[in-house]
C-alpha cells in the first residue's frame, strides 16, 4: 500500500558577495520522484559550484542533473534501491565527472572551471541511500522523537574555505557513501551557504530548532514539490535575516512525509 506521498520544497539563492561582483548564483538543486512497485523513491541532490571556478555555475547544474537521471534511470530500469552500493555509485559519479569534462572540452573551457561540489539522497519506504563529495550536509530523521542527524559531516580540507569536487582526480576515494536500512521520514540537503547557520561546529550537532521551524509548512503543504512554499523559501533564503550571517549562495531542499495531521494525532494520542 503506498504510504503517505513525499512533500518538497527547494530553492536556491545568490548571496550577497555573488551580486555585488556580478556573478551568477552557483548553486544548484534537482528532484525526482520514481513510482517502483516498493514504492515512490524520492531523488535530491544539491550541488555547490566552486567559487574560484570560473563557469562552476553550469557545472553545478549539469552535474545534479546528471547524477539525478543516472538513478532515475537505473531505477526505472527495475534497479532495486537495496541494490545500490559503492561500486554503483562511484560508477555514477565517474560518468558525471566525465560529462562535466566533455561539456568543458566542447565550450573550449578547462574541467576545473566546471568544479561543484555533490549532494544526494535517494530515499524509498523503508531504506535510503546518501553519496556526498565536498561540503554542505545532509540531515535526516526517521520520526517524530527523533531528533534531527547529519548523515556526513561536511568534507573540508586542511585550509579555510576549501573542499573537495566533482573533477578531483580522485574523486572516488573522496566520496562518502551510505546506505540506512530505516524508514526516513524527512530530510533536508543544503550547500555550505548556510552550513555554519544549521550545524554546530564545536560539537558536531545540528541546530534541531532551525529544522523543528522549517517542517511544519512543508508538512502542510500539498503533495509533491509545492510552488509556492518554495518560492517563499527561497525569498527567506535571500532575506536580511539570513543575509546578515552569510554572503554565499544557498540552497536548501525540505522532504517530508509526514502530516501535520497525523503528528497532531500521534500527540493526541501519548497526552490522553
Amino acid at each position: 500500500m503506498e504510504c503517505d506521498p513525499w512533500r518538497v520544497a527547494l530553492a536556491s539563492s545568490i548571496g550577497t558577495s555573488h551580486i555585488a561582483t556580478g556573478s551568477p548564483c552557483q548553486d544548484s538543486a534537482t528532484h525526482q520522484f520514481v513510482k517502483t512497485a516498493g514504492g515512490t523513491i524520492l531523488i535530491g541532490v544539491v550541488c555547490d559550484g566552486a567559487g574560484s571556478a570560473a563557469h562552476s555555475d553550469v557545472g553545478s547544474w549539469l552535474a545534479a542533473q546528471t547524477f539525478a537521471e543516472h538513478v532515475s534511470l537505473f531505477l526505472e530500469q527495475g534497479g532495486a534501491l537495496q541494490s545500490i552500493d559503492r561500486t554503483i555509485a562511484e560508477q555514477w559519479l565517474l560518468e558525471t565527472a566525465e560529462a562535466l569534462e566533455i561539456a568543458a572540452r566542447g565550450a573550449g573551457h578547462q574541467v576545473r572551471d566546471y568544479a561543484c561540489t555533490l549532494l544526494v539522497a535517494v530515499v524509498g519506504e523503508n531504506s535510503a541511500v546518501f553519496i556526498q563529495v565536498g561540503d554542505g550536509a545532509i540531515v535526516v530523521s526517521e520520526g517524530q522523537d527523533d531528533g534531527w542527524s547529519w548523515v556526513f559531516w561536511p568534507q573540508h580540507g586542511e585550509f579555510a574555505n576549501t573542499t573537495n569536487f566533482i573533477v578531483s582526480p580522485d574523486v572516488a576515494g573522496l566520496m562518502d557513501f551510505a546506505v540506512s536500512a530505516n524508514r526516513i521520514e524527512e530530510f533536508a540537503i543544503f550547500s555550505d551557504g548556510i552550513e555554519n547557520l544549521v550545524l554546530h561546529q564545536a560539537s558536531k550537532t545540528v541546530h534541531a530548532a532551525f529544522f523543528d521551524s522549517m517542517f511544519p509548512p512543508v508538512r502542510a503543504a500539498s503533495a509533491g514539490v509545492d510552488l509556492r512554499l518554495s518560492e517563499r523559501l527561497e525569498q527567506y533564503l535571500s532575506s536580511p535575516r539570513i543575509c546578515e550571517k552569510t554572503d554565499d549562495d544557498k540552497t536548501l531542499i525540505l522532504a517530508s512525509r509526514r502530516s501535520l495531521v497525523e503528528m497532531q494525532g500521534a500527540g493526541d494520542e501519548s497526552g490522553s
